[in-house]
């Protein structure tokens, strides 16, 4: 499918991820990844910020409002908390975590899993992998609209942890 890959080796796409358990037979499988100079640590902290912001292009998916660019004190994500919120309203819902290594949403039709992956060196794998099921068509759609918004949120998140 167009755009379903972005910044991922073949053994990235290959491994198994949280969501694929969650979603049988899908029509949408998208994957998204970025290297960040920073420990999984610092990483884990921003992405378990996606619960305040989506971190993306802010003037589209968060209404104009800013994604916070300090860290919070956030308790960890659990199972049931909203996944994202867009412009202070909740959106989404956790299906899986795992504090440090991954969480698991569903939003607006789609299963996504953000995996950290600690590097020998130092840095950290932030791997994003998406899957939908529906209408062939509109995952098409899908794929091409997550490709511009997930690049810019896992960049954003990339900068912030290396900052």
């Amino acid at each position: 499918m167009i755009g379903d890959r972005w910044g991922v080796t073949d053994s990235e796409v290959a491994r198994r991820y949280p969501c694929d358990a969650l979603v049988a037979d899908p029509v949408l499988q998208a994957w998204r990844g970025v290297r960040v100079e920073a420990p999984a640590e610092r990483v884990w902290a921003w992405l378990r910020q996606v619960r305040l912001a989506p971190y993306s292009y802010d003037w589209v998916d968060n209404l104009g409002r800013r994604s916070p660019r300090s860290l919070v004190a956030l308790p960890e994500p659990r199972v049931g908390d909203p996944f994202t919120s867009t412009g202070g309203w909740p959106q989404g819902r956790v299906l899986a975590v795992e504090p440090g290594r991954h969480l698991t949403a569903r939003i607006m039709g789609a299963v996504m899993s953000y995996v950290v992956e600690p590097q020998p060196d130092g840095s950290t794998r932030l791997l994003l992998k998406v899957v939908m099921r529906g209408n062939r068509l509109v995952a098409a759609g899908v794929c091409v609209g997550d490709l511009v918004m997930a690049r810019r949120q896992l960049l954003n998140f990339k900068r912030l942890a290396e900052g």
